[in-house]
């Protein structure tokens, strides 16, 4: 589908110079000279390289339609990731450097949602929070928790996140999975 230039919005994903490219941001310009137009940053679906292009009103882009999945996660082996289709039970395997820093986030049977383009798939797609135990954290010290303050502690899928002083050991809490910061304890 053909959509004029200047109507991309951040995560549409367009065919640009032979490949697919997902619009990461956008800002609308408009010079003193010459018309207004989109400075759109732009990162490949294929092979992560960014680029910065201008988009004007009269200039079309091939919008493209991606065929979303639902799946479940099985297991990792080594670097590859294997998921399930819940109706098919058809499994696919991704790798570590295609999923990046989602990975660490994976749970054994968490449904994801998978996009292909035809049949490559180009994204997953990530619950919006997962929940972690602490393993390891600072006590807390007397007094400290009067201000808004922030400690360092360690998840049991390794990562660290800084979570509000009450937080101890052994608690369960909920990560947001889009920045890796805390969302909130787990009751």
């Amino acid at each position: 589908m053909k959509i004029p230039g200047n109507t991309i919005r951040p995560g549409n994903v367009i065919e640009h110079q032979g490949s697919l490219w997902v619009a990461v941001k956008i800002a609308h310009t408009q010079p003193g000279k010459g018309g207004a137009y989109l400075q759109v940053e732009l990162k490949n679906l294929l092979d992560g390289r960014k680029l910065n292009e201008r988009f004007r009103s009269s200039e079309k882009v091939e919008k493209v339609r991606l065929e979303q999945k639902n799946y479940s996660f099985l297991f990792a082996n080594e670097d590859a990731y294997t998921f399930m289709d819940g109706e098919t039970y058809e499994q696919i395997e991704i790798s570590g450097d295609f999923l990046g820093d989602k990975a660490q986030y994976l749970q054994d049977g968490m449904e994801v949602v998978v996009e292909f383009y035809e049949t490559t798939p180009i994204g997953v797609e990530l619950p919006p929070t997962v929940e972690l135990t602490v393993v390891e954290t600072e006590p807390v010290v007397k007094g400290q928790t009067q201000k808004s303050s922030n400690k360092p502690a360690l998840m049991d899928n390794g990562m660290r996140v800084m979570v509000p002083t009450f937080i101890s050991q052994d608690d369960r809490i909920k990560v947001n999975t889009e920045d890796g910061t805390y969302y909130e304890r787990v009751k």
